[in-house]
């Protein structure tokens, strides 16, 4: 489902296109309706961006938005900006636990902290980045997890008292995600904890590999995971989804991961897909990735 936003009069309608997503029925209707807002997550702004007839569709209406639901990728957000003429489009940030918005860009934000970090902290709220061994708040531009706290943090999870000790502990809900702040109380997300790799001990976050190989021309998604390894403990695994038209291969994918990022952050492995497993929301669920990977090394 795609929720696009209308204004009429000085009343806001809001717009489901269709009962899942599909590219092209959004498009369709932000032209119809002239809506001035568009919500979602960034794989569904990519697949739109890049839907075959994009540059056949009028939409000059759009203003604003909201990006959230995963990590947003620094050039499909310059993209949305660019060709979507979304200059006030926001990046939310959260998780169902904190109702769900725990910190967002605003239409005051600089564009470089707007399309690399999910903005400031909300009204009444908290955050803090602390050391994942000692807890202990860390200092500006250290990584490490992101806590949240205040009003919007759940009483706890249904009929599991031990999971919502395990989750919050003196009314700070551990996000599970790692992140920074800067010396302006701007957050950056730089990934999941669990997503973490640890290759022959350096530490890999797959994030960073994704926005850098989202550079390329020829590729429109990519999805980046860690697969065990003998030699190295874990090894990069990644998915990509090709542009339409074109023709990529996995030798022309290493090579622009060797003229600009560090060896041991080349993926050891490539996949060359047409989707990625998804949730009904349009959540990656990069655990089948992995899943798959391993099964069809015979790692498992």
């Amino acid at each position: 489902m795609r929720l696009v936003i209308a204004s009429v009069s000085g009343r806001i309608i809001i717009v489901y296109p269709n009962d899942g997503f599909e590219p092209l029925t959004v498009l369709q209707t932000v032209e119809a309706e002239k809506c001035t807002a568009l919500h979602g997550v960034p794989t569904m702004f990519i697949a739109e961006l890049d839907y075959p007839d994009f540059d056949k569709f009028d939409l000059s209406s759009l203003r604003t938005g909201i990006m959230a639901g995963s990590s947003c990728p620094i050039e499909v957000m310059r993209r949305v900006i660019d060709k979507m003429h979304m200059q006030e489009v926001t990046i939310a940030y959260g998780m169902t636990e904190t109702s769900p918005v725990s910190c967002q860009t605003n239409e005051h934000t600089p564009l470089e902290k707007q399309v690399s970090t999910v903005g400031l902290v909300q009204p009444a709220l908290e955050v803090k980045v602390v050391d994942t061994g000692t807890g202990e708040t860390l200092p500006i531009g250290e990584t490490g997890e992101l806590l949240t706290k205040g009003y919007s943090v759940m009483k706890g999870y249904w009929g599991s008292r031990f999971k919502t000790r395990e989750a919050i502990q003196d009314g700070w809900m551990h996000t599970g995600d790692l992140a920074t702040m800067d010396e302006d109380g701007y957050v950056k997300v730089v990934g999941r904890s669990k997503d973490m790799v640890i290759r022959g001990g350096e530490n890999i976050y797959p994030v960073e590999i994704e926005n850098y190989l989202y550079r390329h021309p020829k590729i429109r998604d990519v999805q980046v995971v860690g697969i065990p390894d003998e030699r190295y403990g874990e090894v990069l695994a990644a998915w990509i989804i090709p542009k339409e038209g074109v023709d990529l291969t996995e030798e022309e994918v290493k090579q622009f991961c060797y003229d600009n990022i560090a060896h041991y952050k080349i993926p050891a492995y490539y996949r060359f897909v047409t989707e990625y497993p998804m949730t009904i929301t349009g959540k990656i669920q990069k655990y089948k990735i992995i899943e798959q990977m391993t099964a069809e090394l015979g790692l498992a």
